[in-house]
């Protein structure tokens, strides 16, 4: 009876495209900050991620949200959900 819109389980993360030059794929440049164990330091940490960009939308520099799914191909298991900025031409 209640009409509650069903929310996706799946991780999203934010990051930065730092190469566009395959088909259909971006790698993506997550960074996040934690507190160093012993000496208590704010660390930045740094991922990167293949993720899959179906019509090539996403340029290098862009700023795009990733959502994690099923495998593509053998490195890729994330999609782009869509361009959060785009990059600033200089």
């Amino acid at each position: 009876m209640n009409d509650q819109v069903k929310q996706s389980l799946k991780r999203t993360l934010i990051g930065k495209v730092v190469s566009d030059k395959m088909d259909k794929t971006v790698t993506v440049l997550v960074e996040r900050r934690v507190k160093h164990p012993l000496y208590g330091k704010i660390v930045v940490k740094s991922n990167k991620y293949h993720a899959h960009d179906e019509n090539n939308t996403a340029k290098e520099g862009d700023t795009v949200e990733i959502q994690e799914g099923r495998p593509i191909s053998k490195t890729k298991a994330w999609s782009v959900t869509r361009v959060v900025q785009t990059a600033q031409i200089v």
